[in-house]
């Protein structure tokens, strides 16, 4: 693994994520088998693929709960599979909303959401508890700043874990099958909510399987069969022309796309 710290050279403007032929293995079970690609600022990237394709274990990674095997990953300038790097401050600059919701149970919804800014971050209180008043006030939960997580719907509950990762304007935002735990009357509203950071130009990197929503919502598509890369293109391109047989039986799976 190399130790590098300069940037590729891309023939543009730095993407904010780039992996290179990224490659993770447990035990003789190689999972990732050379992935590489780029996100460009301001884009959102959906994750595809069937369960066990690796999509989970690429966000980790990405994240830096895996360590890669081989390959490179680069934040912005930064190799963040250099072991030198300070794993916490790469992570800080990340923003990750998972399938769970993981809030406290015993803190309410501005704790929850302003907790990891002040004691992480270092954000002082009083501009940190503005912060996500603003942010709750966006997405029409500032009324709901003082309610405790089993008060809340689990859509409620997604809405603000997705807040609390956009506390410190992260340069990424990792969304993680955010919608996998939800029933489905709840799911609308949170995808109602990638939608606008979509619009408002946040840089997204999202696995999921909500089909529609990605067609509708991602700028690119990138999807793994089997550990590998089969397709990189638009969503049109990937999931409406393809001629890829294996990419043609995966979608063949979904309607009304």
């Amino acid at each position: 693994m190399s130790t590098t710290t300069r940037v590729p050279e891309t023939g543009g403007e730095t993407p904010v994520l780039r992996l290179d032929q990224v490659r993770k293995s447990y035990g003789g079970n190689e999972v990732l088998k050379g992935i590489s690609f780029d996100i460009k600022p301001h884009e959102t990237v959906a994750l595809l693929g069937p369960s066990g394709s690796g999509k989970s274990t690429l966000m980790k990674c990405i994240n830096l709960l895996e360590r890669v095997n081989d390959g490179q990953i680069w934040l912005g300038d930064t190799d963040i599979t250099d072991p030198r790097v300070n794993r916490d401050q790469c992570r800080s600059r990340i923003g990750v909303v998972f399938q769970q919701f993981n809030l406290f149970p015993h803190m309410n919804v501005l704790k929850n959401v302003t907790l990891g800014a002040i004691k992480v971050h270092g954000v002082p209180k009083d501009q940190a508890r503005e912060r996500a008043l603003e942010l709750l006030d966006r997405i029409g939960m500032k009324q709901k700043a003082g309610a405790y997580p089993d008060q809340l719907s689990g859509g409620q509950q997604q809405r603000v874990a997705i807040v609390r990762s956009l506390m410190t304007d992260p340069e990424l935002l990792l969304l993680d099958e955010i919608t996998s735990a939800l029933d489905p009357m709840l799911v609308g509203e949170v995808l109602e909510m990638v939608s606008e950071l979509t619009d408002k130009g946040t840089t997204i990197l999202m696995a999921t399987h909500e089909m529609s929503f990605a067609h509708h919502a991602a700028d690119r598509i990138v999807l793994l069969l089997n550990g590998v890369i089969a397709e990189n293109g638009t969503p049109r391109e990937v999931m409406d022309e393809s001629e890829n047989p294996k990419t043609k039986e995966f979608f063949s799976h979904f309607r009304g796309l």
